[in-house]
């Protein structure tokens, strides 16, 4: 038995549908700019480039049903609704669900400005809030994919309008790291990203799915 002079840190994990075993995570690749109207709100163009990628840890997670608190050092923290592939023992999709990728925006901008990181704008505590994981195929491929803020919808699109398809996601990100099991992909979000504050009510739903929901809390 391995002694520790601490004892470790807990393994974050999701929630299963339908079982009571749970999905251990190892880490969080995301995508960048996937939806073409996207693209084009953050002043990028949309041609189908190779897609790029950054991580956060996997203890950003917030799993079950639990609120991200807003973080420090921001004053423009913006939604991401995403949908998540969880990577089995066999290297491929086992699973889905629905992700929103919180940011610092203004830190993301001043990181972009200067040829910086973006660690502390995504990567950051509690910055990936996940719904249940649903084993099995995606449920439907043409699905809708919605956020709400307060019951109002700020972000709605089909997962057919993505750039590149989950199956090409898994291919890209294979060619840059060994996939293990435990790995979640945010394969990006939408157009209509937006600012939060403190008291916010999320919502966010891709058919077929179990919801995401979570009510950003003050510091």
């Amino acid at each position: 038995m391995t002694d520790w002079i601490f004892p470790p840190s807990p393994v974050p994990s999701l929630p299963v549908v339908g079982q009571a075993a749970r999905f251990p995570v190892r880490r969080i690749l995301c995508v960048g700019q996937n939806y073409a109207a996207h693209a084009r709100e953050m002043g990028a163009d949309p041609e189908r480039a190779p897609p790029f990628f950054f991580a956060k840890p996997g203890d950003a997670l917030v799993a079950d049903g639990a609120d991200p608190t807003y973080p420090g050092e921001t004053q423009n923290l913006h939604y991401e609704v995403e949908l998540v592939c969880a990577i089995g023992p066999d290297g491929a999709i086992v699973g889905w669900a629905v992700g929103c990728d919180l940011t610092r925006r203004d830190l993301q901008a001043e990181a972009k400005a200067n040829g910086r990181p973006w660690d502390a704008s995504k990567g950051f505590d509690q910055s990936a809030p996940c719904g249940p994981l649903t084993l099995g195929a995606l449920p439907n491929p043409q699905a809708t994919i919605v956020l709400s803020v307060n019951g109002v919808v700020r972000q709605s699109s089909r997962l057919s309008d993505m750039i590149w398809s989950p199956d090409e996601i898994l291919a890209e990100a294979g060619k840059l790291w060994a996939l293990k099991p435990g790995d979640l992909i945010f394969t990006g979000t939408p157009e209509g990203v937006g600012p939060l504050v403190p008291g916010d009510r999320v919502e966010a739903t891709v058919d077929g799915l179990s919801p995401l929901s979570f009510t950003v809390q003050p510091r």
